[in-house]
């Protein structure tokens, strides 16, 4: 009988350490090179920024080896690339703003939230050894997911900033809840749908055609999401609602594999929005925004009006396809281009060259959690890494899409890009929770991988030519989705 001889799986740091260098050299360049042409110098401060930058980098891989040797090496690598270029950009807007006599400084605190992000993540690798030991907080996970909702709404602790009721005041911080209670969500999603996946697919009625889950085992995930859902609309954050909508719908369909899901998803989408838009004013606004916006009513209207769109749009354009270069634009002629239109403001001075490669990236990531999640034994495991890649790719989607006019404004930040405290450490984290899973789905059998084999293993010797235990069994059962109370045994042939 032929033998197969055992290789090596490499853990892929030495890659890693390769690309990090290459990422550190795209956001310190940039920083660079802002200073260079705005300046004739470089910026003040610089050298303090390349060694913070540096200091993160090196000191997340050095975790990597020591908590998760096998984790993907290209995940940490992009997500520096972008964090640094998101705090060259915002740092070139604070020069313009600086200038014109207007309030700056973001940059400054977007550095500290970096560091903030970056020790949360530093912390989620060292104090998480398993990503299935989450699954024993499904519920509890619920329960926080919706009190971080409701903490804005909660009288002398809520603050409402431009018309949206969706921050906390902690010290001299504004911190966002709902950034923190989509990983909560997710991991409630997770854990609920894993455990009930098969009632959910077979049992229950069919209604033209869909096969429908009973209402006591559906009815959980649908009064969590529900509230979610409700408590954000009447905060005015129907951004968040969209990605809270879109992360059920995805994990919904991830766990059962049925298409009537998306389906249904659609339809309930299609009919929210015509709602929203009806109901709510500033929603019907940002529809006429993004239907008329070179209309003079529209573009002069105050507020609500197209001012911000079309200057985004004008400056996208004055970029053209290798665009101004760092330091050459004038990115501070849009709102809020530091947060809502960064993007924006990246094609107006990186063009359209410089949007594509960054958006590349942004698809090399998601793909990467993607991949994190096939890899996965555990359906835990398979629908928490789905679900947060989702919950990025969203993001993405809606904020180029608001920005470029390809559907209305939502209000939502570009992960690592934008200026904001709580969007970027809640991305740290969920970065971490990647990389964990990722080690544990790269992670040889031999040496205890967290994804690949249970716990629980038992080792039995089969005689040639007969078929191992569970040779008869389900494959969903014991390919996609196992279940973590399943036993995965190991077989070893003479």
């Amino acid at each position: 009988m032929a033998t197969v001889a055992p290789s090596r799986v490499r853990t892929g740091r030495g890659v890693e350490i390769a690309l990090l260098l290459l990422a550190l050299t795209l956001g310190i360049g940039g920083y660079a090179l802002v200073g260079l042409a705005t300046g004739g110098a470089l910026p003040a401060g610089f050298g303090g920024y390349a060694a913070t930058l540096a200091a993160i980098a090196v000191g997340l891989h050095l975790i990597l080896r020591w908590r998760a040797p096998y984790a993907d090496p290209l995940i940490l690598p992009i997500v520096m690339a972008l964090n640094g270029i998101g705090l060259a950009m915002i740092h070139r807007i604070d020069l313009r703003l600086d200038a014109r006599g207007l309030t700056a400084g973001f940059g400054d605190r977007q550095e500290l939230w970096t560091i903030i992000g970056a020790v949360c993540a530093a912390a989620v690798l060292i104090l998480l050894r398993d990503h299935r030991t989450l699954r024993r907080y499904t519920y509890t996970a619920m329960v926080v997911g919706l009190v971080l909702l409701v903490l804005p709404m909660l009288p002398g602790l809520g603050v409402n900033i431009n018309g949206a009721q969706v921050w906390v005041r902690v010290g001299p911080f504004s911190v966002q809840p709902a950034e923190f209670a989509k990983i909560a969500l997710a991991v409630f999603f997770a854990g609920y749908l894993v455990t009930h996946r098969d009632v959910l697919t077979l049992a229950g009625p069919k209604v033209l055609g869909l096969q429908l889950p009973r209402l006591r085992d559906f009815g959980p995930i649908v009064l969590a999401w529900a509230v979610s859902i409700l408590v954000l609309v009447r905060q005015t954050d129907l951004g968040s609602s969209l990605l809270f909508f879109g992360l059920f719908v995805a994990m919904l369909y991830v766990a059962t594999e049925r298409w009537s899901w998306i389906l249904i998803g659609l339809l309930m989408f299609a009919a929210g929005a015509v709602l929203a838009a009806n109901i709510f004013g500033h929603v019907g606004a940002r529809v006429d925004v993004w239907l008329n916006a070179l209309d003079p009513e529209i573009y002069n209207r105050d507020p609500g009006g197209s001012g911000q769109v079309v200057r985004g749009l004008f400056g996208m354009a004055s970029g053209g396809l290798f665009g101004t270069g760092w330091g050459e634009g004038y990115p501070d002629l849009v709102p809020y281009a530091n947060s809502d239109f960064i993007m924006a403001s990246l094609g107006e001075e990186l063009g359209l060259t410089g949007v594509m490669a960054i958006l590349m990236l942004y698809l090399i990531l998601i793909e990467r959690g993607i991949r994190t999640g096939i890899g996965l034994r555990d359906g835990f495991g398979k629908l928490l890494a789905s679900g947060l890649s989702f919950v990025v790719a969203l993001q993405c989607f809606v904020v180029v899409g608001g920005v470029t006019r390809l559907i209305p404004l939502t209000g939502l930040t570009m992960p690592f890009l934008a200026s904001g405290g709580s969007s970027l450490v809640a991305n740290w984290i969920v970065v971490a929770l990647l990389l964990r899973m990722s080690d544990g789905a790269r992670r040889p059998a031999g040496e205890g991988g967290g994804g690949l084999v249970s716990t629980e293993t038992s080792l039995e010797v089969v005689p040639a030519g007969s078929e191992p235990p569970g040779a008869e069994q389900d494959p969903g059962e014991t390919g996609e989705f196992a279940s973590d109370d399943q036993h995965t045994e190991v077989v070893e042939r003479p």
